[in-house]
């Protein structure tokens, strides 16, 4: 029997973002450098709107620690950002919380400079590490959630 974990990160690298947050709690809290922290239906629509747009998207994860109530997964996806057209190879360690069978807590750790650096080039690199830049980036990051949400009702 497949773990939550292993579910959760087979159905990333398919894209099936259903499958995905058919794995996450009600309740799931999730939180990243790039998006802060989302609850419920916004923790959910971010990974409906990052299988849908993420065309080259390319996962690969290992579950380093697993039990019924935590685990560790250290995952990596490359893809192609959008809006400068530039290469990206993200390495992520995410810490999960597990409560009755479902992710409840989710929480992403990844060296923000290093990927803003890839992503824009010299600007990340010299703008990558400061408060103003992730205040931007996440401002950003949820006014694209929001329109996906707005296009998602319309359809």
């Amino acid at each position: 029997m497949s773990s939550v974990l292993q579910k959760f990160y087979d159905a990333f690298i398919e894209k099936d973002a259903e499958e995905m947050v058919d794995n996450y709690h009600p309740d799931i809290r999730f939180e990243d450098p790039a998006f802060g922290v989302l609850h419920g239906k916004d923790a959910a629509d971010m990974w409906r709107m990052l299988c849908k747009n993420g065309k080259d998207l390319q996962v690969t994860y290992e579950i380093i620690q697993e039990d019924e109530h935590k685990g560790i997964v250290q995952w990596e996806a490359k893809y192609t950002f959008s809006r400068t057209g530039r290469q990206v190879h993200n390495k992520v360690l995410a810490k999960f919380r597990i409560r009755n069978g479902l992710i409840i807590n989710h929480e992403d750790s990844f060296n923000l400079k290093v990927w803003a650096k890839q992503a824009m080039g010299f600007t990340g690199l010299v703008f990558g590490g400061t408060a103003f830049f992730k205040e931007k980036l996440r401002k950003n990051t949820h006014r694209l959630l929001r329109n996906f949400q707005q296009k998602s009702l319309k359809s």
